[in-house]
């Protein structure tokens, strides 16, 4: 009989800034918590319930709560990928089983998983939808080298053409969250290259995405909202180049692992990306990245204020997580 013991509960983190993204702007992290206790051993899992797939706390919070005496009964990380459905609840519950792992075996998670040593690994940092005055300003005070821009308007190219000319040094993603008007995009796709622009993420809605299949060649367009778990990626390698893998998506690191290997498999380039929220959110998702050719993890930077032992960010860089904060 296990002696496991299940706690969840919910934080909401003010952030310093106002994140804008195409769909709206938010001021807080609201994620959900889960603190797995078995003897002397804690593991800890962090998720972020997103309402675009239809994700409250409250519903998280109540999924989790559901498969508490299976959890307290010592149910297997690989049997909880077929007692619960890809999400948020499962990501929480998926990278808190990972930790407790670690900790209980003295095995760190990189180990465990197959994965590359850890070491610091370049992050994306995001300049938030406004106007491409604003937003070229606040490019001028991002740290690092790649830059992620998000779109979602008129005035979609001008926002690139001014981030470009504020930092002609960095790299940029852009991000248009599935607001990219089809009349819009060609012009959007051609002058990219040309204005530093490396890759294009979720340019049309997930379900309205066909047209990508006769997409233009000269930078490489990549599946966000498209892209949940590794039964999507053969459909998605017809219409997107590369995938970004969301542990809050696919529902914690043992499926976004396998949907790693598929992407590779199938020809697709990688991305691990993340939701706003804090270090232990995205801990798993930093050793993920060794696997992967870019990574979207500043989650933590938008913050006031992070969990103790987080995640060090240094111009543009995130280090691996210590055994004190999560693996």
């Amino acid at each position: 009989m296990s002696n496991r013991h299940l706690e969840i509960s919910r934080v909401s983190s003010p952030l310093r800034v106002a994140f804008a993204i195409s769909r709206g702007a938010k001021t807080e992290a609201n994620t959900v918590l889960v603190r797995l206790q078995q003897g002397a051993a804690t593991g800890w899992g962090e998720c972020v319930p997103y309402a675009r797939y239809g994700e409250t706390v409250e519903s998280v919070m109540g999924a989790i709560e559901a498969m508490r005496g299976a959890i307290e009964g010592g149910l297997r990380r690989d049997d909880l990928q077929t007692q619960m459905p890809a999400g948020a609840a499962r990501c929480a519950l998926d990278c808190a089983l990972w930790d407790l792992e670690a900790k209980m075996s003295g095995t760190p998670v990189w180990q465990l998983a197959g994965l590359p040593e850890p070491k610091p690994v370049e992050t994306a940092v995001t300049v938030t939808l406004d106007t491409p005055e604003a937003m070229a300003l606040a490019a001028t005070t991002t740290q690092g080298r790649l830059l992620k821009l998000k779109l979602g308007g008129a005035e979609d190219l001008k926002r690139i053409e001014a981030v470009h000319l504020a930092r002609p040094d960095a790299r940029l993603i852009v991000d248009a969250n599935e607001g990219l008007l089809p009349a819009d995009f060609p012009a959007i796709s051609k002058a990219a290259a040309d204005l530093g622009v490396v890759l294009i993420e979720q340019p049309f809605p997930a379900a309205d995405d066909e047209a990508l299949v006769r997409r233009p060649a000269p930078v490489a367009i990549c599946a966000d909202e498209s892209a949940h778990t590794s039964a999507d990626i053969q459909d998605l390698a017809r219409r997107y180049d590369a995938v970004n893998v969301k542990l809050d998506k696919t529902g914690g690191l043992t499926e976004a692992l396998a949907m790693v290997h598929a992407a590779r498999a199938s020809g697709m380039g990688v991305m691990v990306g993340c939701m706003v929220a804090g270090s232990i959110s995205m801990a798993p998702a930093v050793l993920l990245a060794g696997l992967c050719d870019a990574a979207d993890l500043d989650g933590p930077l938008w913050l006031k204020e992070d969990v103790a032992n987080g995640l060090t960010y240094r111009d543009g860089w995130v280090d691996p997580p210590t055994q004190a904060l999560w693996g």
